[in-house]
């Protein structure tokens, strides 16, 4: 299943797809308006050089005094009739001619063809034309592979016409330069954008993660944690709702706590008054009738589980009703050893070299009650422990407990933490889970901020995996 995208996430994107657009939307405009405004100057510069070139190269041919017909001798108060210049000297007139940055110029003069550079014949046909009708006339071509900006200019006479060529090269350089930045700021826009709005977003969620931390705290059996936000003007009607139903669901689970401890003491008194009595009528059990034994057997296995589940209830009860415990140093391989060995009434423990030394900061009830319950649990619905181990490792130490059942299945692995767990029916026909054992095992585990875990043991059965913080003492 894919995963999804979190709030934070898509506050960000949406910031860096804003931040984007906008950012695309002004360079458009800005290399619009900077492209059209190079290209007119271009076009412009080009065409006043052009036109200064052909004015230059008109006093040349016809003299200072354009009424002058082009091929008279004029003195001082008069035109006379001369010859067009030569080929040679007009083509020298040419190639004379002021040039900043043009690439080649051409004339059309005395029906043919002049041009230090550049060839006449790669000029538009329509082009030559227009300007030998009088039209002024700048468009862009190719040539020999390279853009320019062709520019026509008539001259005084019917059908002579000034040409000339400008690269094109340095402005469309300029304009792909300009492209090419604009597409850097929009990409460096668009992450600005994106850490804004990561920024934006962490800001603007930090009261929902502190809730979300006061509601897991206030799951894992933090009852008193709640939210500080109930002045902010946005959040303090949220922040007052969630801290009210905590005191409501504090003081609920308090009074239960209270109910099961008080019902467990009452339930004390009269435990041991029957509990010894069937041990009074054990002792005596060759005396009874043969068929009053086996419900006597039968209602001695009951008592046991009784006392055990009384037993349960006041452990948790004490936890409920806000118990702190008392934490000390202790030798978590010493401790686990005799928990376990006393109650499996044999050696199973097994302790690496590396976790010997190992200590920790423990409430040793606590962790007793961790160890003993998993070992009875495998020695009573488990076939049986097949051993405790001590290793180094995870957050400090890991402690292994086997045992030889069925295993637990995935779909139960979290449910047989909970009270009154049961997983389901096994192969055999048991069931899973023993009420409020495992359940406890979790809360006393938890509150030595460790991790419980179980899964399928190598050799076949359960593995109980639990992991503490530990050091070298």
């Amino acid at each position: 299943m894919p995963r999804r995208i979190g709030l934070r996430d898509r506050v960000m994107f949406a910031y860096g797809l804003l931040a984007l657009c906008l950012s695309g939307v002004l360079a458009l405009v800005v290399y619009d308006v900077l492209s059209n405004y190079l290209t007119e100057q271009r076009i412009s510069s080009a065409v006043v050089e052009t036109s200064d070139n052909a004015a230059t190269l008109h006093y040349a041919l016809y003299g200072p005094t354009p009424t002058c017909p082009p091929i008279r001798r004029r003195t001082d108060t008069e035109c006379a009739t001369e010859a067009p210049l030569p080929a040679d000297k007009v083509t020298r007139l040419v190639s004379s001619l002021p040039s900043t940055d043009s690439a080649a110029s051409m004339v059309f003069y005395d029906g043919q063809w002049y041009s230090a550079t550049g060839r006449p014949d790669e000029l538009p046909a329509d082009m030559v034309a227009a300007v030998q009708g009088g039209e002024q006339v700048h468009r862009r071509v190719v040539t020999a592979g390279r853009p320019v900006l062709a520019v026509g200019v008539p001259m005084a006479q019917p059908g002579e016409a000034f040409f000339e060529w400008h690269p094109l090269t340095g402005l469309d350089k300029t304009l792909s330069m300009l492209k090419l930045t604009l597409i850097l700021a929009a990409a460096v826009t668009a992450l600005l954008g994106l850490a804004i709005g990561r920024l934006a977003s962490t800001v603007a969620l930090r009261p929902l993660g502190e809730l979300t931390q006061v509601a897991a705290a206030v799951a894992r059996g933090q009852l008193n944690a709640r939210l500080e936000s109930e002045d902010d003007p946005d959040l303090g009607g949220l922040a007052r709702s969630f801290n009210q139903t905590a005191a409501a669901l504090e003081k609920r689970v308090v009074a239960d706590a209270r109910f099961a401890g008080d019902v467990s003491h009452e339930l004390r008194t009269p435990l041991m008054t029957m509990m010894n009595s069937m041990q009074l009528i054990q002792n005596h059990r060759g005396e009874l009738p043969p068929a009053v034994r086996e419900p006597v057997e039968l209602l001695g296995d009951d008592l046991d589980r009784f006392r055990r589940l009384v037993i349960d209830l006041l452990e948790i009860s004490r936890d409920d009703g806000g118990d702190e415990g008392t934490r000390e140093t202790v030798r978590i391989a010493d401790l686990v050893r005799a928990a376990a060995d006393a109650t499996a009434g044999r050696e199973i423990t097994d302790v690496s070299p590396d976790a010997v030394d190992l200590t920790m900061e423990a409430d040793k009830r606590r962790l007793e009650r961790v160890i003993a319950n998993l070992v009875e649990n495998a020695e009573e619905h488990a076939d049986g422990c097949k051993g405790v181990s001590v290793r180094a490792g995870g957050k400090g130490v890991i402690v292994y407990v086997d045992d030889a059942g069925p295993g637990v299945p995935e779909a139960d692995r979290e449910r047989i933490f909970e009270r009154f767990g049961r997983g389901n029916t096994q192969a055999d026909g048991r069931r899973g889970g023993i009420g409020l054992g495992l359940a406890i095992v979790a809360r006393h585990v938890e509150w030595h901020h460790g991790t419980i875990r179980v899964k399928d043991r190598p050799e076949g059965g359960a593995r109980f995996i639990i992991e503490l913080p530990a050091k070298i003492s």
